[in-house]
């Protein structure tokens, strides 16, 4: 690949846009570029976010996306061996990890939720996703992605014990935001929460069924960030630390 290795795989706040004031760039080239970078993100949640992003570029992709593209490519470059380890130790616990990016598409304005489920302590499933419509607040968005993420757990339960695995113990669902948890664990609805009423009523008889249990984490150590922002290289090295991420290239 011609082009510099790179620390990470998007630029910590970059906002792309459809860029209408840059040239375009080969069409063909860049879907194909994009289309074989979609199959490497299923064992690479590192890079999810950014393909995530340059995707919705592919109708009309201008010189700024193909940079962005570039970079990622950088990234995979300076990190040829990255890959989930996979470890036969740890219970089958299931855990998940759900946030936000608030007003995160720059020219809808609309919310991205992601989630990470980690069995044992390993990424089965993640995945980014623009919301379906515009958070008035970032508490609305936090809890749009929390409900989005409960509806997925429910899911990943069922599939998991067709497969015979069995846990009986509640999943817990780490969040960030302090207003998303107090809403979730708090039966009266406010004047304020009435335009999530429908998540409020879904995430609520999930808590109180003591299927799931949403908890505090702080925002260093939110996992799910990986899915909603750019991250500088020191913090995203230390988020793929905590789910296994491994370079089984670099020196031991």
């Amino acid at each position: 690949m011609r082009c510099k290795p790179s620390a990470f795989p998007i630029e910590q706040g970059l906002k792309l846009d459809k860029g209408e004031s840059e040239s375009r760039v080969n069409a063909s080239q860049y879907r194909r570029l994009i289309g074989r970078l979609l199959y490497l993100q299923a064992t690479r949640p590192d890079i999810t976010y950014s393909v995530n992003i340059l995707s919705q570029f592919v109708a009309d992709p201008r010189n700024n996306h193909l940079e962005a593209a570039n970079r990622v490519l950088g990234y995979l470059k300076a990190t040829p061996g990255q890959c989930i380890l996979i470890s036969r130790a740890g219970d089958p616990v299931l855990t998940a990890y759900c946030d936000s990016g608030w007003l995160g598409c720059p020219y809808t304005r609309r919310s991205r939720t992601g989630y990470m489920f980690l069995l044992g302590g390993i990424p089965i499933s993640y995945k980014p996703k623009k919301q379906s419509l515009v958070s008035r607040s970032s508490a609305e968005a936090e809890y749009r992605a929390m409900a989005s993420t409960f509806s997925e757990i429910i899911w990943v339960r069922w599939l998991l014990s067709e497969l015979h695995v069995h846990n009986s113990l509640a999943a817990p669902s780490f969040c960030d935001n302090q207003a998303a948890r107090h809403i979730a664990n708090n039966p009266v609805f406010h004047e304020r929460t009435k335009h999530v009423e429908m998540d409020c009523y879904f995430v609520r008889e999930r808590v109180e069924s003591k299927e799931i249990i949403p908890m505090k984490i702080s925002s260093k150590m939110q996992i799910a960030d990986l899915l909603t922002k750019g991250l500088l290289a020191h913090q995203l090295q230390f988020l793929l630390g905590k789910i296994g991420i491994t370079d089984l290239h670099a020196p031991s």
